[in-house]
C-alpha cells in the first residue's frame, strides 16, 4: 500500500495544480473515523484540524453516513427550483430555529466562498450601492467577489486586482498603549478608522455592507472584544449599512454556541455559513431575513448544485448529532481545558507566544525565542514533529505563525490531553535542535 501511494504522490505533481496539491502536510491516509486519520503507513493520527473546521461532529459519524446512504436511495441531485424536495425545506426550517434574530430565509450553495459571494450580491442588489467594507486580516474565500474582501495574506490577491471594497483594521488589543483599557482602545480606534474612511475614501451612502468574521480564521484566530463587534453593529446602523457576518468557520458550535453571533450577542443582517453545516459534504448558505431576501428576485442569483439533496440530508443529521451529544457544551468544556493546558505548556516553551481561544477554535503563536518575532519556519518544523508523534494540526496567521487547533467538537478530554502531550514533545524536540544549532 505504501509503495502504491508513493507512485500516486509522484503523479500528483503532474495531474494536480500546485495550488491544490501542495498544502501541508500531504499525509497519505486510507480511512478516517471520529477524531482520527488512519495512514497508509499503518499509523493512527489524532486529528486536530477537522478538515479545516468542517467535520465538527467527527469524521464519518455513523448517523451522518447513514443519512447520506438513505438520501442517495431517493435523490442524488436537484436542481432546487426545477424540482423541490423535502430535505432542503426541512433543513431551512431546522436552521431557522438555530440562527439568531430573524435570519430565516436561505439561498443554499456549495462552499463558503459561494455563501460570501451570495451575501455580497444580496447586499449590493438590495441597497443599490457599489462598495463593501471589510477588515484587514479577514479571509472570505478566493473567488473574485470573496477575494475582493479577503486580506489575510497579500499573495491571495497577487496579480488579480480585486476591486469594489475598502479595508479597515481588525481589533488588535495587543497594540493598546500601556495604561489604557484594551477594549476601550480598539473600540475608539474602530470609530476613528471608519471616520477616516468616510472622510477620505468613500462616502457611507456608497457602502452596501460591512463584512466581518466574528473571529479571524485564516488570519490567525484573533478574538475581538464583544464591545468591538457591538460597535461594528452600531456603526452600520448609524450609516444605514448592512452588516454581514462570515460564519463559515465560526459556525455550528465552533465557538461554543450554534453561531459566534450568539456567543457575542451581536446579530448581523446577512450571514454566510458553510464548513460544519454538513460535516464534509459540499453545502453552504447565504442567510437573511425574509423581508431582505425577497428583494432578490428570480434570475438575480442561481445555482445548479447548491442545496444538493444528499448534502441537505447530511446537514439534518449533523443538527441531530449536535443536539443529542450536547456538542455545544462539549466545545466549551474541552476548549477551556485545552486553553488551560496550553497556558501551562507555554510556560515551558519560549517558542510559544500568545495563545488565543474561543470554544474549540484555538490559535498558538510560534515565535523566535531570541527576538519574539513570528517564526514560520519553526512552525512547520514543529508541525512536522507533532505529526511524527501522531497528531495533526494546521497553520494560519498573516505570517504563517499560528498553529490552529480545531479538533472535532466530539473530542474528549483524554484526546485533548494525548494530543497536547504530543505537541509538548514536538516543541521540546524543536527547542533542543535550535539550542544545539546555536
Amino acid at each position: 500500500m505504501a509503495q502504491e501511494w508513493s507512485h500516486l504522490i509522484d503523479k500528483m505533481s503532474q495531474r494536480l495544480a500546485p495550488s491544490m496539491a501542495k498544502d501541508h502536510p500531504n499525509l497519505p491516509v486510507e480511512k478516517e473515523e471520529g477524531c482520527y486519520y488512519y495512514g497508509v503507513d499503518g499509523k493512527t493520527y489524532l486529528d486536530f484540524t477537522s478538515g479545516i473546521a468542517t467535520t465538527n461532529v467527527g469524521h464519518r459519524h455513523p448517523k451522518v453516513v447513514q443519512a447520506i446512504k438513505d438520501g442517495a436511495d431517493s435523490l442524488a441531485h436537484g436542481p432546487s427550483g426545477v424540482i423541490m424536495y423535502e430535505s432542503i425545506l426541512e433543513l431551512a426550517d431546522r436552521l431557522a430555529e438555530k440562527l439568531p434574530g430573524d435570519l430565516d430565509c436561505f439561498f443554499f450553495g456549495n462552499s463558503g466562498a459561494e455563501a460570501v459571494e451570495g451575501a455580497i450580491k444580496l447586499a449590493k442588489h438590495v441597497t443599490q450601492r457599489p462598495y463593501i467594507v471589510s477588515f484587514i486580516g479577514g479571509f472570505h474565500g478566493r473567488s473574485m467577489g470573496a477575494l475582493s474582501v479577503t486580506s489575510s495574506k497579500s499573495k491571495y490577491r497577487q496579480f488579480l486586482q480585486p476591486t469594489g471594497s475598502y479595508q479597515v483594521p481588525f481589533a488588535q488589543e495587543d497594540e493598546c498603549p500601556p495604561g489604557m483599557d484594551s477594549e476601550d482602545y480598539v473600540v475608539a480606534e474602530l470609530e476613528k478608522d471608519f471616520k477616516r474612511l468616510f472622510n477620505h475614501q468613500v462616502t457611507p451612502e456608497e457602502v452596501a455592507a460591512v463584512i466581518v468574521e466574528p473571529v479571524l480564521g485564516e488570519g490567525g484566530y484573533v478574538v475581538p472584544p464583544k464591545k468591538w463587534l457591538e460597535k461594528v453593529r452600531e456603526l452600520c446602523d448609524r450609516y444605514n449599512i448592512l452588516l454581514i457576518f462570515d460564519e463559515v468557520q465560526t459556525g455550528f458550535g465552533r465557538t461554543g454556541e450554534w453561531f459566534a453571533s450568539q456567543t457575542f450577542g451581536v446579530t448581523p443582517d446577512i450571514m454566510a455559513i458553510a464548513k460544519g453545516i454538513a460535516n464534509g459534504m459540499p453545502l453552504s448558505a447565504t442567510v437573511a431575513p425574509q423581508a431582505l431576501m425577497k428583494q432578490w428576485p428570480l434570475g438575480s442569483h442561481a445555482t445548479t448544485f447548491g442545496g444538493n439533496p444528499i448534502a441537505c440530508s447530511a446537514a439534518l443529521a449533523v443538527l441531530d448529532v449536535m443536539e443529542e451529544e450536547n456538542l455545544l457544551e462539549n466545545a466549551k468544556e474541552q476548549g477551556a481545558y485545552a486553553t488551560k493546558r496550553l497556558q501551562e505548556i507555554k510556560e515551558k516553551h519560549e517558542v510559544i507566544g500568545r495563545v488565543r481561544s474561543i470554544g474549540l477554535m484555538i490559535g498558538i503563536e510560534i515565535v523566535d525565542p531570541t527576538t519574539g518575532e513570528p517564526n514560520s519556519d519553526g512552525l512547520f518544523k514543529i508541525l512536522d514533529k507533532a505529526l511524527e508523534n501522531g497528531v495533526l494540526f494546521y497553520f494560519g496567521g498573516n505570517q504563517t505563525e499560528i498553529i490552529r487547533m480545531i479538533p472535532p467538537l466530539t473530542v474528549t478530554q483524554e484526546q485533548i490531553e494525548e494530543g497536547l502531550q504530543m505537541l509538548d514533545k514536538a516543541l521540546t524536540e524543536y527547542e533542543q535542535e535550535i539550542s544545539v544549532g546555536t
